[in-house]
């Protein structure tokens, strides 16, 4: 059995320009709300979950 990614960039979901940015860019303004809050744990995981979103589906996506 094949082993998938966490977050794939090739899924039909991803197609759209706008969803792959708003995927990538909510969990970092949520991380930067969590700061705010003062809750450092929450907004370090939501930042890293938005980098890894942003690298996945906006930096290195393939070119269709």
């Amino acid at each position: 059995m094949a082993r998938r990614p966490f977050l794939d960039p090739d899924h039909p979901m991803f197609a759209r320009a706008w969803v792959r940015w708003v995927v990538s860019v909510a969990p970092i303004l949520w991380a930067g709300f969590e700061f705010l809050r003062g809750d450092p744990f929450w907004g370090v995981l939501f930042l890293a979950a938005g980098v890894y979103a942003l690298w996945m589906l906006i930096l290195n996506r393939k070119q269709p």
